[in-house]
């Protein structure tokens, strides 16, 4: 069979697809990736690497095999945790990802509560659009990841933590509430391609069929900058309720022609096989304490895609 430090190799090759990339990532020169390369596909009795194509691309063996050497790598840092436990020296490493327009305000809010959760654990968080998150937690390289749902998949765990309304933030309208009909009178700001918001927006607001482009037009990656954009050009950009720094009459509800209101449910997602729940859990629980609570609207729970 193969070693666990060949296993290292193919995983990290299948991430690079380049040899002397994933040989520097290795610490190994590049014939020594790949003659290991081909002793594990040799022991295996099948290639795991198209090395035709460039880059390289996964056969349908490579393909199939990658999620069981996950697996195994997982089973096997599983050992590690545990003998260095046992000695005393071991400090745990939570890895979790953030949607950008949720860290804006989840970060601050409790940052400082996650840091007293547990000494023996070392928090990394990083922000990561939704798709590089459920790609990010199949290939392990994040423990949790928060985002806007719904997410359906076999392979992960889905947690609701919250819902949050979407409100519209339109300085020029002097009335509490605005409907979707009305918002058409006025230009979208709109935040990047690839973030789930923007494709909410876009959806509940019947943005696909109309251009939005003009002189004006600018596509922002913050919505503090979107705001800013509001307030010297005019027209709206849509704001989730939690990321509303100070809550004025610039902020407007929104509401449809049969009196939904938009929202977006916002979910934990991990991966089945996790050996750190009992700190996940912990992390949860605290998003759910801080922002969960009953909704007397009628929402319209957005998709992501």
């Amino acid at each position: 069979m193969i070693s666990f430090q060949q296993i290292h190799y193919i995983i990290t090759l299948s991430e690079d697809l380049q040899f002397q990339r994933a040989s520097e990532r290795c610490f190994v020169t590049q014939p020594t990736l790949s003659m290991q390369i081909k002793k594990a596909e040799e022991a295996l009795g099948s290639s795991i690497f198209d090395r035709s194509r460039q880059p390289l691309e996964l056969t349908e063996f490579g393909k199939g095999l990658l999620p069981l050497l996950r697996d195994t790598l997982f089973e096997y840092h599983k050992i590690d945790s545990f003998v260095k436990r046992s000695k005393g020296i071991y400090k745990e490493e939570i890895r979790m990802a953030v949607i950008p327009t949720v860290a804006g305000y989840m970060l601050p809010d409790l940052y400082k509560d996650w840091k007293g959760l547990n000494q023996n654990n070392q928090l990394t968080i990083e922000e990561l659009k939704t798709e590089e998150i459920l790609a990010a937690i199949e290939d392990r390289k994040i423990d949790i990841g928060i985002l806007s749902g719904p997410v359906s998949s076999s392979k992960l765990r889905t947690i609701p933590l919250y819902q949050e309304e979407i409100k519209a933030y339109i300085p020029n309208v002097s009335k509490a509430t605005i409907s979707t009909d009305e918002l058409k009178e006025f230009h979208p700001w709109l935040l990047n391609q690839g973030n789930c918001l923007r494709t909410q927006m876009m959806d509940f607001c019947e943005l696909k069929n109309k251009s939005t482009k003009d002189d004006w037009d600018y596509e922002g990656g913050n919505i503090r900058l979107l705001e800013k954009m509001v307030d010297i050009h005019g027209g709206y950009t849509l704001v989730p309720n939690y990321e509303i720094q100070q809550q004025t009459n610039k902020y407007k509800s929104i509401y449809s022609a049969n009196g939904e209101v938009p929202a977006r449910e916002i979910v934990a997602v991990v991966a089945f096989k996790n050996d750190k729940w009992e700190f996940l859990y912990e992390l949860v629980r605290s998003i759910q304490l801080k922002y969960a609570k009953k909704n007397k609207k009628s929402f319209k729970l957005l998709d992501w895609q």
